[in-house]
């Protein structure tokens, strides 16, 4: 049995690590088609560009990999029904379970270790892809520059608006700039089209204007405008790019997908208190009796199992209830200010307005609203990081069933069933993702809804292996509606008789 064991896995090896090398260079080639022209001729050197796209690999590696075990099971199990060979497996003695039962074991295996990837390794390269593109906005500002709005060349003395940027390109048409260098002086500038361009040190910055005219003003004697023309004008910006100054960025602000399971976790932990403290002043405000009602808790907490595991394994001491503190922040001041105006409210003296109760009790709803909205803005990701990873299996579990019933399907079964599954797939994700971040599904319940459904049909296929019908076009499912539509007719000719 450990040589058919052997034999199952090496077949599906193959088709496993060219669907994730396609796969990945797939949604690679998409990225880079969107970032690559904002980074080639722009002064940077190889190795920083070649560092970026490295760093957007674990990303998507996180969402092919899952796809991939789908693909390759169907391949090697329609492969191996086409040609046969499940024939010789029953004619054997083997059961379809245990033909089936290395590569879900497999799975298994790769949904822990990506468990362990995106908790570690996925944060991790976000940050630093974070960081990267801050150092390279900071030496090539069209990075850094937005359509439409008012964007700081230089902190506190020039602005630049343009209407409109051409991709890959540092031509901007529209443009507005506003010179606040002199304190004396107001100066804007209106051209039609423009273009950016360093110079050969690559530390000044060139502003080349088309048709446009300036305005200027000074300050003790407002009335005045002065106006000229131009059909071309230059504006040099002194020093404002000394080089790619990796390290230099310092960004303490980090986004959900930088965070690893326990701080998210963490973070979590420190956003239940405003809440439970809005919550509790609602509840005893609706129901004045009541003070022994526990505020409502998360279901299924699946990061605190897997942080006390990792605590343990690690030997790290539990989290500080200080940085508990710290990490409520400023929500829980605020929480606690309003939890005082309620138990002191204003004297008889101070004459308080008549909807006093009213002002204070939509406070506590804001309060209770934007803490949950955070608490569940964490588990959302918390729960993804675990449910994509779960996906591996669940995509094991439906990939063998289906290729060993259409056997012939080939290479059109194993794209039209994978397209049909990922779609089903990512589009519960984002659907369960959008509805967790408006306050109407659990996230837990939001994120894993598309792997139980999944699963249980997955599930479902393989108990039932074995049990095909006796030729290989769909005739177990022939066989069935046959069984259905012959019981109706029995059915209604008892009645008529």
């Amino acid at each position: 049995m450990k040589i058919v064991h052997r034999y199952v896995l090496k077949e599906h090896l193959g088709p496993l690590l060219f669907a994730v090398s396609a796969l990945t260079s797939l949604m690679m080639l998409n990225f880079i088609a969107k970032k690559f022209p904002d980074l080639v001729g722009k002064g940077l050197p190889w190795t920083v560009i070649g560092e970026f796209l490295m760093l957007s690999l674990p990303f998507t590696l996180a969402m092919t990999l899952p796809m991939a075990v789908l693909v390759a099971t169907l391949h090697a199990f329609s492969r191996f029904a086409s040609e046969n060979e499940i024939t010789a497996f029953k004619a054997s003695g083997v059961s379809m379970q245990v033909l089936v039962r290395p590569v879900i074991l497999s799975a298994v295996v790769l949904a822990l270790g990506m468990v362990w990837f995106n908790d570690q390794v996925m944060p991790r390269a976000n940050h630093r892809l974070a960081q990267l593109q801050q150092d390279i906005a900071r030496v090539k500002p069209t990075l850094a520059l937005n359509e439409q709005v008012i964007n700081e060349v230089v902190r506190g003395s020039l602005y630049l608006r343009a209407a409109r940027i051409e991709s890959g390109s540092n031509r901007m048409h529209d443009v507005t700039i506003y010179d606040l260098s002199d304190p004396t002086t107001r100066r804007s500038i209106l051209a039609d089209s423009g273009q950016l361009a360093f110079s050969r040190s690559g530390t000044d910055l060139i502003l080349t204007l088309y048709d446009g005219h300036s305005m200027e003003s000074q300050a003790n004697s407002p009335q005045r405008l002065q106006r000229s023309f131009f059909e071309e004008d230059r504006i040099a910006v002194r020093g404002i790019a000394a080089g790619l100054d990796r390290g230099s960025s310092n960004i303490g602000y980090k986004s959900d997908r930088e965070y690893t399971i326990c701080e998210l976790n963490d973070r979590v932990r420190a956003a239940r208190e405003p809440r439970d403290i809005a919550w509790r002043r609602l509840h005893l405000a609706r129901n004045p009796g009541d003070s022994l009602a526990t505020p409502p808790r998360e279901r299924w907490p699946l990061a605190d199992w897997y942080c006390a595991l990792q605590t343990r394994l690690s030997g790290i001491g539990e989290v500080k209830e200080a940085q508990a503190a710290t990490l409520a922040g400023p929500a829980a001041a605020a929480s606690l200010g309003i939890l005082r105006a309620v138990q002191d409210p204003p004297s008889r003296n101070d004459a308080p307005p008549p909807d006093y109760d009213s002002v204070v009790l939509e406070g506590l709803r804001f309060e209770y609203s934007s803490a949950q909205s955070q608490i569940d803005r964490y588990r959302v990701e918390i729960e993804k990081k675990f449910s994509i990873a779960a996906s591996c299996v669940v995509f094991a579990l439906l990939g063998a069933p289906i290729a060993l019933r259409f056997p012939r399907g080939g290479v059109g079964l194993t794209i039209g069933v994978s397209l049909g599954v990922f779609a089903i797939y990512y589009v519960g994700l984002l659907v369960g993702e959008s509805l967790s971040d408006r306050g109407l599904v659990d996230p837990a319940i939001a994120m894993w809804a598309a792997n139980a459904l999944l699963g249980v049909v997955g599930i479902t296929l393989t108990a039932r292996l074995g049990s095909e019908g006796s030729t290989h076009r769909g005739s177990e499912s022939s066989e069935w509606w046959g069984r259905l539509v012959e019981g109706v007719k029995t059915k209604f000719a008892r009645k008529a008789a």
